[in-house]
């Protein structure tokens, strides 16, 4: 039996004794799907909604419930977890007379842990809070194999209450769990996040390019530089993909380059240029130009290859 008449959204967060939150998860994608998994490991009940339910007939096996719609997934849920693709879908399953907020109970915590504009993320937690919704922006970076793994890096923007008192369901999907200040500090902590990939990409592609170009064997001059100064997440992980031609989508170049278009956004709206953000941002284009856009953001090294 569940508890009653519960206030405010740090009580209704509260993991006690014997009643674990309910979570309504919109979004069970090539990310969504391992959290929704991570989550049923750690005891939650979980019921879901995506767009086609036949791709996820495996997690409805496994025990999280199906919801036909997303007010339906989202009534009566403790914490209700988004993470879709692009702004767009952000606003279409939270606005409106059927998205979340208006259907969501009061209490209930709000995460979207979609890489979305910032101000996007105010906009929720400002139409949240007076229906007694707490919102927070908490987007996530480490890709699929972090989402499976449950070792996510999650950067929370909010209120410091939720954010605090849901401590137990980011702890099931990550490991680096930060608060980083008010509604939207998330997101602008996944902007500085993207801005940095950008150029730790693109320069990885580029010293494969230049060794195959140079003559040297590839897996060799990676042995040599990635435990030095040159050595990065990038290098580790995506290096070995690009060389053995694996271009599955861990993360999708059609959603990096919408992360990459939100922080140039942002950061000529905060009054900076950022050259290298621009010309990665430009290349990642040309390949989605090229029919790329559903390739893992490795496949960035097809554009060196064209050189």
């Amino acid at each position: 039996m569940k508890a009653r008449n519960r206030s405010g959204s740090a009580e209704l967060c509260r993991k006690e004794a014997i009643f674990m939150k309910t979570i309504g998860f919109i979004g069970v994608g090539v990310m969504g799907k391992p959290m929704v998994r991570n989550l049923m490991k750690k005891g939650f009940p979980v019921s879901i909604y995506t767009r086609t339910k036949s791709k996820v007939l495996d997690v409805i096996e496994e025990g999280a419930v199906w919801c036909d719609d997303v007010k339906t997934c989202v009534q009566d849920k403790d914490v209700i977890i988004t993470i879709v693709g692009y702004p767009k879908d952000v606003e279409e399953v939270y606005f409106g007379e059927n998205g979340i907020i208006a259907n969501a109970k009061p209490g209930a915590v709000l995460i979207d842990m979609t890489t979305t504009s910032p101000k996007l993320s105010e906009r929720i937690y400002a139409e949240a809070k007076p229906r007694g919704i707490s919102a927070l922006d908490a987007p996530v970076s480490g890709g699929d194999s972090g989402a499976k793994a449950g070792t996510l890096s999650i950067m929370v923007g909010g209120d410091r209450e939720a954010f605090d008192a849901c401590q137990d369901v980011f702890a099931a999907m990550g490991t680096n769990i930060i608060y980083e200040g008010g509604a939207g500090k998330g997101q602008h902590t996944k902007m500085a996040n993207q801005i940095a990939l950008a150029g730790a990409v693109a320069s990885v592609s580029e010293a494969i390019a230049y060794a195959r170009r140079t003559g040297l064997d590839v897996e060799t001059m990676l042995a040599s530089i990635s435990k030095g100064a040159a050595g990065s997440w990038q290098m580790t992980n995506n290096a070995p993909k690009m060389v053995a031609g694996d271009m599955a989508p861990g993360f999708f170049i059609k959603h990096f380059i919408k992360d990459m278009a939100i922080a140039d956004e942002e950061a000529k709206a905060a009054g900076l240029t950022m050259p290298v953000l621009e010309e990665v941002l430009e290349m990642y284009r040309e390949l989605d130009r090229r029919g790329e856009g559903d390739l893992g953001t490795q496949a960035v090294i097809h554009y060196f290859d064209e050189k």
